[in-house]
């Protein structure tokens, strides 16, 4: 039988999702019979009505995640433009990242508090405003040291958009679709370059091209707004009262820190990202500077990484009912560990490409499944608050480890670097497998 497609696949999920009944109550299913609601007055709909608000949701969800990724994309493009205009030198974009990723890591670590009070919708919504008012200001201020400062505005909207988001697609969510959002994510970082280059090209100005991608920051905040009931789920009948979500609880933030599990989950988080990273940003400096490639084949070979990556979540997505969280991420914590090795060996300068491709493809489902099988490592009451700290943890993973790895290199041989993906491959599936011993069903 062919295999489902997307479209299909995700109309199954909303029709899964959704409410039995307009009105929010509950029904039951009485055998022989039309499905009733509780009183067995009103017949269902046919439930037409009832998708549209479902799939604008989910919609919404996909769009946010690209928007999530086009910051992301802009900034390699803007800085030769961004470095001419405030006269500074090559290094400073190190001290604009670290202030983002400061201002990520607060929103992220205390989303969790962040959500049980507020609510998701209002949440989103305030952490896209923050994100498109530090884009936009960027534009607008006139001193490099005020630009770092607003860094830190869009790090902490950026970090709350990627915890609110990744703790709703838990909640909701299938494993397939959580796949796809995080796909969606590749589309964001593809078109931020994109939009970025054409400003550049068509209008000579950076500042227009984060004023593009800041004003659809400011749009998204408005479409969370205007939704933000939706993002809440309706309060069940207690008579038919459903199983709590994520989102239902209101775990005390220092209970969560107190929990082991926690601490472990975020650390594998810590070191996936780390190692995701490591590949995309040193296989280019390896493949040139270590190894003689050229710079057209370092580069096809850098972007093989992050295409194959993109085609590995859009595939994980199409298979992730079938397979199941703990089978995609050993598995592909298996096939990174075997392109790392690959890449070490290198017996031919082919293999380079085959190596990074197939680390790309195989670590491609990791960070969603992981996001989805976090109630099931740490437990439905700390999730919500241990998907904040893992989003700190993995923006941790990006800043720490590659630079690490770099160091090394550094001090060692560039070829230090499929070494550490070697061990960080083996650390990974070994902490995995501790992690899944006494997890809750």
């Amino acid at each position: 039988m062919p295999e489902t497609s997307p479209v299909t696949a995700i109309s199954s999920e909303v029709l899964a999702w959704m409410p039995l009944h307009p009105s929010g109550l509950f029904s039951r299913e009485i055998p022989g019979r039309h499905r009733l609601n509780e009183f067995n007055r009103i017949p269902k709909n046919d439930g037409r009505k009832m998708d549209r608000p479902k799939i604008a949701l989910i919609t919404l969800a996909f769009v946010a995640f690209i928007a999530l990724g086009m910051p992301d994309g802009v900034l390699g493009v803007a800085w030769p433009s961004v470095r001419a205009d405030f006269a500074i030198p090559l290094d400073s974009m190190g001290v604009l990242l670290l202030a983002a990723v400061s201002g990520y890591l607060i929103s992220s670590f205390s989303s969790g508090p962040l959500i049980a009070r507020l609510g998701v919708g209002l949440v989103l919504a305030a952490s896209c405003a923050l994100t498109g008012v530090g884009l936009i200001g960027y534009t607008l201020v006139p001193a490099w040291w005020m630009m770092v400062l607003l860094g830190s505005v869009a790090g902490l909207g950026a970090g709350a958009i990627d915890a609110g988001l990744n703790t709703y697609a838990a909640t909701h969510f299938s494993e397939r679709v959580m796949q796809w959002l995080h796909a969606s994510y590749g589309v964001g970082v593809t078109l931020g370059p994109i939009i970025m280059t054409v400003t550049l090209t068509a209008l000579n100005s950076w500042r227009v091209g984060y004023v593009v991608v800041g004003g659809f920051q400011l749009l998204l905040s408005a479409c969370f707004l205007f939704t933000m009931s939706r993002w809440t789920r309706v309060k069940a009948h207690p008579e038919y009262d459903r199983p709590k979500k994520l989102t239902d609880y209101r775990t005390s933030f220092r209970e969560t820190l107190r929990h082991a599990r926690v601490w472990l989950s975020a650390l594998l988080f810590l070191l996936y990202t780390g190692s995701e990273i490591t590949v995309g940003v040193w296989a280019y400096t390896l493949l040139t500077e270590g190894r003689g490639s050229s710079p057209a084949a370092a580069g096809l070979v850098t972007g093989s990484y992050w295409a194959t990556f993109t085609v590995g979540r859009i595939v994980a997505g199409i298979y992730a009912k079938r397979l199941g969280v703990d089978a995609l991420i050993q598995s592909g914590l298996l096939g990174g560990l075997l392109g790392a090795i690959l890449l070490g060996w290198n017996p031919l300068e082919a293999t380079d490409l085959v190596a990074v491709a197939l680390i790309g493809f195989a670590v491609a489902p990791i960070f969603p499944a992981l996001v989805s099988g976090t109630s099931r490592r740490v437990g439905a009451r700390f999730a919500a608050n241990a998907i904040g700290m893992q989003m700190a943890a993995a923006s941790l993973g990006t800043a720490i480890v590659p630079g690490l790895i770099g160091k090394l290199a550094r001090q060692i041989s560039l070829e230090i670097i499929p070494v550490c993906l070697i061990i960080l491959f083996a650390a990974l599936f070994g902490l995995y497998s501790a992690a899944k011993v006494g997890e809750e069903a």
